[in-house]
């Protein structure tokens, strides 16, 4: 009799899916998936199976997809199938065909659930495959997450197999004598996993003949520890992590007070898109100047003086605007810049993002633009020139900020205004002004 009980028992405990959920079942038409659709049908389950061929193996792939079929009009369930160009797939994004099928498959799955009012795609891993995937993220370096293997459930994907090993279901298959297809590719060492299968796990078993209820228990507890590790991340966030305006700030003395630091840290910075040689960068930097900082994707993180800055960076933003003698506002990345004319002298007092100049004394096109290095002005009220990187330290202002700072260029080269600190002195008004042109920047993102 197959193991309906042992099934069942796993998926309340694992609290997979329920009586009444509606099961799409992943079936390659191998032994694994097969077993996996008699369990649903022996257990009373309503599911529907899908079926993708890749068109890899020619002849072979259309036998799978065919094996599929009937054994989906033997259960009397619905039936789901898609052919995928695979090659043109992996020729088009450079990936590998296991990476292309990998992505096509799951993608489908996922559409197939939506428009046919699935629960779950439930999929057909067993215990050797998570001593699979926990030895390969071994051999490529993984942190604490990668030691649990392959879960349960991850949102709607669920495994109800993992209960098994893949000699519980080849003897299940040789009992009932289940009619199913042996994929060639299986066979073939010169993919990652298999060579992991047909090669190492052999050996390992060679030392430990009950390897797979040895990692069944190892994985309950990387998965405990993975849980602890988590909810002490998320207390770290809490008391650590400080919000300012659209950054994120940590204090340099917290982050030497982590224990163990290293772990810590990279678990606090993930969802910033580090990686260990960052982390590791940034801990050698934390007792030397200020000012290092470290890119990822989307962010960029800065050693201050006392914190540890975390920015995002600006997406899209242009590196130079020209701004016509008829423009009215310009937008450079997240700032505006309004620009009025007037024939009074205005002056504009306590507004820092807003400041006025001499028309007389523009010369058009002006240009919107960040800092470059040699940059140097003349700053309001002194005398003499004064570098744009010495300003910026004078004004302490960090590195990432620096670069964010528009600044308005005249037709001749010379800086008029650092937005929002200070007006060069070659353009202030005076009482000789005749006319008045009066910049105001404004943040987008405020």
């Amino acid at each position: 009799m197959l193991p309906v009980k042992k099934f069942i028992d796993f998926i309340e405990q694992n609290n997979l899916f329920n009586q009444d959920s509606k099961i799409l079942a992943a079936v390659s038409g191998g032994m694994d998936s097969v077993i996996m659709v008699h369990l649903l049908k022996s257990a009373g389950f309503h599911f529907g199976i899908a079926h993708c061929n890749f068109q890899l193996r020619n002849d072979e792939s259309v036998g799978d997809e065919q094996f599929c079929l009937q054994l989906a009009q033997q259960l009397d369930v619905k039936f789901h199938t898609i052919r995928f160009d695979t090659l043109k797939h992996t020729a088009d994004n450079k990936v590998s065909i296991q990476m292309a099928a990998r992505t096509l498959r799951y993608q489908w799955f996922e559409q197939v659930r939506q428009q046919a009012d699935y629960s779950v795609i439930a999929l057909a891993h067993h215990q050797n495959d998570a001593i699979e995937t926990i030895l390969l993220n071994l051999t490529r370096g993984t942190g604490i997450a990668g030691l649990h293997g392959i879960l349960p459930k991850n949102g709607m994907l669920v495994r109800p197999m993992l209960f098994l090993s893949r000699d519980d279901i080849r003897n299940l298959i040789n009992e009932f004598k289940i009619s199913y297809r042996e994929d060639s590719s299986n066979t073939s060492v010169k993919y990652a996993r298999n060579k992991i299968r047909l090669e190492v796990i052999p050996k390992l078993k060679e030392l430990n003949p009950g390897l797979e209820q040895t990692f069944e228990s190892n994985l309950k507890h990387f998965r405990e520890l993975e849980l602890l590790l988590d909810l002490r991340v998320a207390e770290l966030k809490d008391k650590l992590l400080i919000a300012h305006k659209n950054e994120t700030h940590i204090l340099l003395d917290d982050i030497k007070a982590l224990q163990p630091q290293r772990l810590l840290l990279f678990n606090l910075l993930r969802e910033y898109g580090v990686n260990e040689t960052v982390i590791d960068d940034l801990i050698s930097s934390l007792d030397k100047h200020s000012g290092r900082f470290f890119e990822t994707g989307d962010f960029r993180l800065i050693v201050d003086r006392e914190k540890l800055i975390i920015a995002q960076k600006e997406i899209g933003a242009q590196e130079n605007v020209l701004i016509n003698p008829l423009d009215r506002e310009v937008n450079c990345g997240r700032y505006k810049l309004n620009i009025l004319h007037d024939d009074s002298p205005l002056i504009v007092k306590n507004n820092p993002m807003a400041v006025s100049v001499d028309t007389d004394l523009l010369i058009y096109p002006l240009t919107l633009r960040r800092w470059q290095t040699g940059d140097h002005f003349s700053p309001l009220g002194m005398k003499g020139s004064k570098k744009l990187s010495d300003f910026f330290i004078d004004q302490k202002i960090p590195l990432h900020q620096k670069d964010e700072i528009p600044l308005v260029i005249n037709g001749n080269g010379g800086i008029i205004w650092i937005g929002g600190y200070r007006l060069d002195d070659h353009y202030k008004v005076t009482n000789n002004t005749k006319k008045v042109t009066i910049f105001e920047l404004v943040n987008l993102n405020i």
